[in-house]
């Protein structure tokens, strides 16, 4: 729905793959500030964005997808309109960046429905919204033969 990464594809050769592909896509952005949009096959959304994704989710066509965009992901989050995440965890550490569920973030539990992991690492998990969250622990009510071991060493000491 957004394509912040818009540049891309107008930046690359015409015949570039990803070029390509970006710019034969149907592209509904999501802007506070662009009036016009100059990218091939690019609609801008009018208005609120929760009813036009609304609009759109009704209509036939391929999956709706947002890229890169962490705050009309937690817009859409906290309206109950995303079906499904796609996270890929990267194994490096920044040290800091910005959250992709902030602290407005509507609580929900997800299920992991794909994981894989790439040959340089990378994490590509999807997920669904789950149930409702239960308040308690992730504990399992009885330890496992390994927790209980773990357990006699800690109060040894000899961990």
């Amino acid at each position: 729905m957004n394509y912040p990464a818009a540049s891309y594809g107008v930046s690359k050769s015409a015949n570039h793959p990803i070029a390509k592909t970006f710019n034969a896509a149907k592209k509904h952005v999501a802007s506070r500030t662009l009036k016009t949009l100059h990218w091939n096959n690019s609609t801008l959304l009018q208005g609120d964005v929760v009813p036009a994704i609304v609009a759109l989710k009704t209509q036939p066509g391929p999956d709706l997808q947002i890229i890169g965009s962490g705050n009309l992901i937690q817009t859409l989050q906290a309206a109950s309109l995303i079906d499904e995440y796609n996270v890929w965890t990267f194994p490096v550490v920044l040290g800091r960046g910005k959250r992709l569920f902030g602290e407005t973030a509507k609580p929900i539990a997800l299920r992991l429905v794909r994981a894989q992991v790439s040959t340089t690492g990378v994490v590509m998990s999807t997920y669904v919204p789950g149930s409702d969250i239960r308040p308690g622990s992730f504990a399992s009510a009885d330890p496992s033969e390994k927790e209980l071991a773990r357990g006699k060493k800690m109060a040894n000491e000899m961990w």
